[in-house]
Formats: C-alpha cells, sequence, structure tokens
C-alpha cells in the first residue's frame, strides 16, 4: 500500500442551537482543502491520522440548511471545524443519511443534550434582552464632554490656587520660621477668598446633577468654612495677625491639593491609585484637625465681638441694649462639631464603598 492513498479520518461531531462542531483526528495536518457546496462539507488534507502520514479525505451532507462559511483551525494534534446553521434549531442528527457513518462519532467533551442547549440558549438571549434594556435606559448625554470640560477646568483651577496657598506657606515656614504664623492672613487672604467663592459651585454642582456627590455635605462643608474666612477673620482685623489662622489655612490647603487632582484624572476617567489611597485616607487626620482649629478661631474671636459689638443683634430698651453676636458664634460651636460627625461619617462612607468595590474588581 503507497503512502499516497486516500483514507478517511476519525470525526468527533457536537452541536449547539448554533452551529455545528467537528473535531478530526488529524495530527500536523497540511494542504487542507475545506469547502461547502449544496449544503456538502468536502474536506481532504494530508496529516498522521490513524493509518500514519497519508492523504485523507471525508464528505459530509449535512440534515438541515447551513450557512456556506466554514470556520476551521489546525492545531498539532487536530482540526477544529465549525459549520453555521442557517436557523437555530436542535438537529435530531448530523447527516441527511439516516445510517451514520463509520468514522463519525459523538464528541463527548463538548456534548450536550437539548435541554442542556436550550437552557444556554435561554440564557443567552435572556443577556440580549438585558443588554438592550440597559442600553435603552442609560441613554447617552450629548452634552457629557462638556460637562466634563466644565468640571476639569473647576477643579484645575482650584488646585491652582490651594497649591499656591500651600506653597507660599511651606516657604515662608522654612525661611521665617514661627513668625510667618502671623502674617499668614495678609499674605495669602486674597488667593483663599477666591478658592472659597469659587468653591461655592461646589454646592451648585449636585443641585444641577453635575456630580453625584450629596448636596448636604457640600453645604456644610463649604459654609462652615465661609463663615470662619468670612465672618471670623476676614471681618475682625485682630483675628488676622493671630497664629491660628496659619493652622487653619495650612489644613485646609493640604487636603485640597490632593482632592482637586483626583477629581481632575476622574473627568478623564484615569486613575492614580496613590492618589486615590490618598484622597480618601488623608481626611481621616487632617479633618478634625481642621475643624479644632476652626473652633479655637471661633473661641478667640468671642471676646472681640463682645467687645466690640459687631454684628450685634439689637433688642427693646427693656430686654437690654443688643445680644452680642457671640451667642451665635456658642450655638455655631455646637453645628460646627454635628457637622464634624455628618461629614466625617459621609466621607467614611465614600472611602469604605470605594475600596470596596476595587477589591471586588481585583477578586
Amino acid at each position: 500500500m503507497s503512502n499516497t492513498q486516500t483514507l478517511t479520518p476519525h470525526v468527533y461531531w457536537a452541536q449547539r442551537h448554533g452551529d455545528v462542531q467537528l473535531r478530526v483526528d488529524l495530527c500536523d495536518a497540511e494542504n487542507l482543502d475545506i469547502s461547502l457546496q449544496e449544503n456538502t462539507l468536502h474536506f481532504k488534507a494530508q496529516g498522521h491520522g490513524a493509518r500514519g502520514d497519508n492523504e485523507y479525505q471525508f464528505t459530509l451532507e449535512f440534515l438541515e440548511p447551513v450557512l456556506p462559511k466554514v470556520l476551521h483551525k489546525s492545531t498539532q494534534r487536530q482540526v477544529n471545524i465549525k459549520v453555521l446553521k442557517k436557523e437555530e434549531v436542535w438537529w435530531s442528527r448530523l447527516t441527511r443519511q439516516e445510517k451514520k457513518p463509520l468514522f463519525l462519532a459523538p464528541d463527548f467533551d463538548r456534548w450536550q443534550d437539548e435541554s442542556d442547549a436550550e437552557k444556554e440558549l435561554h440564557e443567552k438571549e435572556e443577556k440580549r434582552i438585558n443588554k438592550i434594556s440597559v442600553e435603552t435606559r442609560i441613554r447617552k448625554d450629548p452634552y457629557l464632554g462638556l460637562k466634563k470640560g466644565y468640571l476639569f477646568m473647576y477643579n484645575l483651577v482650584q488646585f491652582l490656587g490651594f497649591s499656591w496657598i500651600f506653597v507660599n506657606m511651606t516657604v515662608r515656614l522654612f525661611i521665617l520660621g514661627q513668625d510667618s504664623f502671623y502674617d499668614t492672613f495678609h499674605t495669602t487672604a486674597d488667593m483663599m477668598y477666591f478658592c472659597q467663592m469659587m468653591a461655592v459651585i461646589e454646592i451648585i454642582n449636585p443641585l444641577l446633577g453635575l456630580v453625584k456627590t450629596g448636596f448636604f455635605p457640600a453645604m456644610l462643608q463649604v459654609t462652615g468654612r465661609n463663615v470662619i474666612l468670612f465672618v471670623i477673620l476676614g471681618s475682625l482685623e485682630q483675628m488676622q495677625s493671630k497664629s491660628v489662622v496659619f493652622f487653619v489655612f495650612y489644613l485646609w490647603s493640604t487636603i485640597e491639593i490632593f482632592r482637586y487632582p483626583f477629581y481632575m484624572l476622574a473627568c478623564i476617567d484615569t486613575e492614580w491609585k496613590l492618589l486615590t489611597w490618598v484622597r480618601y485616607t488623608i481626611w481621616i487626620p487632617l479633618y478634625p484637625l481642621g475643624v479644632v482649629a476652626e473652633a479655637v478661631a471661633v473661641i478667640q474671636a468671642m471676646p472681640i465681638f463682645d467687645e466690640t459689638r459687631l454684628y450685634s443683634l439689637p433688642l427693646p430698651k427693656a430686654l437690654g441694649q443688643s445680644l452680642s453676636f457671640s451667642y451665635t458664634l456658642q450655638v455655631y460651636l455646637i453645628i460646627m462639631f454635628l457637622g464634624l460627625f455628618v461629614n466625617f461619617r459621609h466621607l467614611y462612607k465614600q472611602r469604605k464603598r470605594r475600596f470596596r468595590s476595587r477589591k471586588r474588581k481585583a477578586i
């Protein structure tokens, strides 16, 4: 018997609702010639099969119509063929002839019962419907690019402003030491005024739906800082030369030089893991210290308001001349520490949610 004789290889088959899969037991197959003509698959190749190195071939006329395109992949051990059905239906057998060819056998590694295939088809259809449903609900925002551009520019401006304050105070601290404490307000107040007036936008953004951050925590932080800056420090000249101003401004700026870059990167769908960790961690020591520094500023301002009668509330003569603004500040101190609890809880939940979601992604 010559080495060029034509033989039939062993062929194993399995089906899904949408395709037929064939595994031809032929090693190191070469000169592959696979085609579909009139619903009949023609296979011819040179390789090592059951009868050694020879040319092997076979034909299969399928039970139901198939698409004319044949997908195949050859490996060192076998040739895998995939034929797509015209209709996604379950075939009772593979070939039109009732008697199964001798070279053909079921591929039990890939075999599915009809019930399994029905289940797989149902799951695939369910996923497709769910995907369409989600895409229908989530409509693309035509102004998304504009919104992200606006938020990026806002965070960039705030980052530059607070960075200037932080660097200015740090350099002056190294050069002048403790003497820099007493003129902090006069050297950095204008920039701090600008940044804190801009921060009012952070209360407006949640109301407009531009960010997912809650309105109430943003309002507490921005309002609290502006009371300290404009009412306590800005309106009392005696407070502007006190060392507490340095600690208030330094703690504020330290938090913000990490917070705003994090938001900037989020606008361009980018994450720097180290920055993310710092943004969600640095507030743990700095935020309570900032509130303590603000409380010290309020306590130091009370006697000055009593003495100057600034912002005092006029009263009827029978009750006295006026009600000192320091009483309002005493109530404000209580609100400040309640706000500390609310904001601390909010930030803690944000941190927990952030790192829990990242752990899930890692798993």
